[in-house]
């Protein structure tokens, strides 16, 4: 369906066309200065270009050159205005599967023994599926002792991209790995998605939970349709966990606390969710087995009954007048050779006469 409708996308900038009056007020004050100059008492008017060099402009050829640069300057405001008519409407698709991601910010996950940290790892991985994605609907819960919706299911990932550089262990007041409450929540997110298309969890994390009931927690889940994929973030050897300042985190015994990646844990959960397990490392292989896995849905992307309508810009019309207008200002003056003084000097000496020459 197309329309003929003529109208400007950002009409504010013809507001520029309020710099003319002033222009013109500047010319008019500066050419009646002119005109009062010192100079005036020590030559005629006629004489005064064969003094200074230079040649005051007639008021005619002073104000034309003005409106031939004021139409100039409306052109170029029209196309940054950006006049468009005719467009088009467009049925929008939604995708038909979606993907919560649960990420953990629990103390534990600043333990560097991957680096930068684990959380600084698990940042990365969900700046990697973020920009691999190309079919999935994305959400985003950030989870300590309590989950802390980030971003909704939603197409727009670039919002859940703007907000990584914020997450971190200081989001929870108070600390600990509570996934039963973060289950919870992406539980009430998820059936707000249709039914029948697939719907995924990915749990981003050490595995350092304390929590029974989890793995018939997430068989639950899955038995209503939503999968759980795990992303297991850490080493087997693990690394001591930072404290409030500058130390470790020290426990009851007065040691250090350590903490270690519990694979066991994350594989049974995945194992339980009918998804998938795999350690988050710098290859691209974890990530995209994950999105392969999600992308698994009962229906296919389809048309909604909502509709956009895209309009046909036409800028460059504008700008290809103002180009022609421009282009004849900036053709190339034949020079003078270096040195020459004037048209008599370019011109080879004529040969004088062999009798003045012997004189």
């Amino acid at each position: 369906m197309t329309d003929t409708g003529f109208h400007f996308a950002e009409p504010a900038w013809f507001l520029g066309l309020l710099l003319l009056p002033a222009v013109a007020w500047w010319l008019w004050r500066s050419a009646a200065k002119a005109a009062k100059a010192p100079v005036h008492r020590y030559a005629d008017a006629h004489l005064l270009p064969h003094l200074s060099g230079t040649r005051a402009l007639a008021g005619a050829e002073r104000w034309g050159r003005f409106f031939g640069w004021a139409g100039l300057w409306l052109i170029l405001l029209t196309a940054m205005a950006g006049p468009r008519f005719g467009y088009t409407d467009v049925r929008l698709f939604q995708p038909g599967d979606s993907l919560l991601i649960l990420l953990d910010v629990s103390r534990s996950m600043e333990a560097a023994d991957v680096a930068p940290s684990r959380l600084g790892r698990a940042r990365q991985e969900v700046q990697d599926l973020i920009l691999q994605n190309r079919r999935l609907k994305l959400g985003l819960i950030a989870f300590a002792s309590s989950p802390h919706v980030i971003a909704p299911v939603t197409e727009d990932s670039r919002t859940i991209l703007l907000a990584l550089p914020a997450l971190s262990t200081n989001l929870a007041r108070l600390q600990g790995s509570r996934l039963h409450e973060a289950l919870d929540r992406a539980r009430i997110l998820l059936d707000a998605v249709p039914a029948d298309s697939a719907r995924s969890l990915l749990l981003i994390s050490d595995g350092d939970f304390d929590e029974p009931g989890l793995t018939e927690r997430v068989r639950e889940l899955a038995r209503s349709g939503i999968t759980l994929h795990v992303l297991g973030v850490g080493t087997r050897e693990g690394g001591e966990v930072p404290g409030p300042g500058d130390g470790a985190l020290v426990g009851p015994d007065g040691k250090p606390v350590r903490s270690r990646l519990g694979e066991a844990a994350l594989q049974d959960l995945a194992d339980a969710g009918g998804g998938l397990y795999r350690r988050a490392d710098y290859r691209d292989e974890d990530i995209a087995d994950i999105l392969r896995a999600a992308a698994v849905s009962k229906l296919p992307p389809q048309a909604t009954d909502e509709r956009t309508r895209v309009w046909h810009e036409r800028y460059y019309l504008p700008v290809l007048l103002l180009a022609a207008l421009l282009l004849p200002r900036f053709r190339g003056r034949a020079r003078r050779p270096a040195g020459s003084t004037g048209a008599t000097a370019a011109t080879p000496a004529a040969p004088r006469d062999r009798r003045e020459e012997t004189a």
